[in-house]
């Protein structure tokens, strides 16, 4: 008779997360099968993808800009093609974004959000070819 783990039930379950209809599937370096920056990938989709694009989260949010700048005010960003510092992840889950007109407060918040900022700060942006886009006027986020 085998014995399994919670823990290793917990991480087949999580690594076999895939979305119906697409077939897509959240994708985190093998180096963090059960640390923060998977579940920051799993919390993001449940929580963010509705707005934001992010394919390292299986994301394709319907309202997510399809360009870094422009588009409607309401367009989360593209952060396939945006980076972002965890810190500003942070700011933009405690406060509703940068506008805080269009991005619910505290959508995840405590330990959480510092696991969806660590995992946006290292996953997005890198379908751009200018990897140091991490900083700009926060009012045109």
């Amino acid at each position: 008779m085998t014995r399994q783990t919670p823990g290793l039930l917990a991480c087949v379950a999580t690594l076999s997360v895939v979305l119906g209809g697409c077939g897509q599937q959240i994708e985190v370096a093998e180096k963090d099968p059960q640390g923060p920056v998977l579940q920051g990938a799993i919390l993001f989709n449940q929580r963010c993808s509705g707005c934001h694009t992010l394919d390292a989260a299986a994301s394709q949010g319907s309202r997510s800009a399809r360009r870094v700048s422009g588009g409607d005010r309401t367009d989360g960003p593209n952060f396939n093609t945006r980076r972002e510092s965890e810190e500003d992840v942070l700011f933009a889950l405690q406060n509703g974004g940068f506008s805080g007109a269009t991005m619910p407060a505290n959508i995840v918040v405590g330990e959480d959000a510092r696991k969806v900022a660590k995992f946006v700060a290292e996953y997005a942006g890198r379908k751009t070819p200018d990897s140091s886009n991490s900083g700009g006027d926060p009012t045109t986020r």
